[in-house]
């Protein structure tokens, strides 16, 4: 066995090693939600944006406070409301006097943190939702005629209520696209809800001793193993194949991108690792092809008069390969 064999084995290992302890950290707040949790963490090693969608009181806030505490991030979250100006998220410039006299100086807005959690995204006005697609995008903020760097690494987490449409701004299609995931968390089983109720009203404040597993850099440098994870020729082929299938679909109205087919590849990658391979499955496509695509189709009249909703339609596409 080659030295470049066992030195990438033992970085499989060291990985391996860092997500269990990740997941065993981030389980001392959670209980249950262990799909989504995955799927963020999918994200967060692919250096991708997550859409998170649930109803009200289902700790969204929590998993991302506590996920970015035990990866060594900074945290910062944006309430979304209709009267959320631009400048309240990137900063603004102000007149700051000193004894050399007066001078205007640039005073970041929250969006300088490593992970942000935009809550009700779909409360703030484009215009403001405008400066976020720069954020996710472009890595920066513009404003007046300067840009200016966000901090690295950097993940937003944006959250949406299924059910309040009243008072709401929906996300353009672009938007969408750029956010990597769409995920969904549901209702807990009887027995995780009792666990909850317990482990949250038996002290007046719940203060778990999280330990902090990586830090920025080495989180980057785990983003950039993700990327040479192998995958097999067909395992890729299906990936793509999954997505023009959206494009071809009687169901809907339109089909996702070629940005979805490289992050379904992505996301493959790093599901591998997090169950602990050093190379892709074709269980890693099919298990992400829902959170990377229900978000990037649209169906059709005919189908919504169904009852049908895209994560059917992603699974009979993968039902036909």
């Amino acid at each position: 066995m080659g030295v470049g064999t066992v030195d990438r084995a033992s970085k499989y290992d060291k990985l391996t090693k860092k997500i269990t302890d990740i997941k065993e950290e981030v389980s001392k707040v959670m209980v249950g939600q262990d799909e989504a949790i995955e799927q963020v963490l999918v994200s967060i090693l692919c250096d991708g944006n997550i859409l998170l969608e649930s109803n009200p009181g289902m700790g969204k806030t929590m998993m991302v406070r506590t996920i970015s505490n035990v990866v060594g991030l900074d945290f910062s979250r944006i309430q979304s409301t209709p009267d959320l100006m631009p400048s309240d998220i990137t900063g603004t410039h102000i007149i700051e006097e000193s004894d050399q006299g007066t001078d205007f100086v640039f005073q970041k807005g929250p969006i300088f943190a490593n992970m942000i959690l935009v809550d009700e995204i779909n409360r703030a006005t484009p215009k403001t939702q405008s400066a976020l697609l720069e954020a996710m995008e472009e890595k920066q903020v513009t404003v007046g005629n300067q840009s200016y760097d966000l901090n690295e690494p950097f993940f937003l987490m944006a959250t949406q209520n299924p059910i309040e449409q009243e008072g709401t701004y929906p996300l353009p299609e672009a938007q969408r696209d750029r956010f990597m995931m769409k995920v969904k968390l549901d209702y807990p089983d009887t027995k995780e809800e009792r666990r909850i109720v317990d482990r949250f009203t038996t002290e007046l404040e719940f203060n778990p001793d999280l330990k902090k597993v990586l830090s920025g850099q080495s989180l980057i440098r785990m983003q950039e193993f993700t990327r040479e994870v192998p995958i097999a020729d067909d395992i890729r082929d299906r990936a793509i194949l999954t997505v023009q299938n959206t494009r071809r679909n009687k169901d809907l109205d339109y089909g996702a991108s070629p940005r979805a087919s490289m992050q379904l590849v992505l996301a493959a990658k790093a599901k591998a690792l997090l169950e602990g391979r050093n190379h892709v499955s074709t269980s890693d496509v099919d298990e992400m092809a829902k959170p990377i695509l229900r978000h990037r189709i649209g169906l059709s009249f005919q189908a919504e008069k169904e009852g049908k909703n895209p994560d059917d339609i992603v699974e009979e596409i993968l039902q036909s390969l």
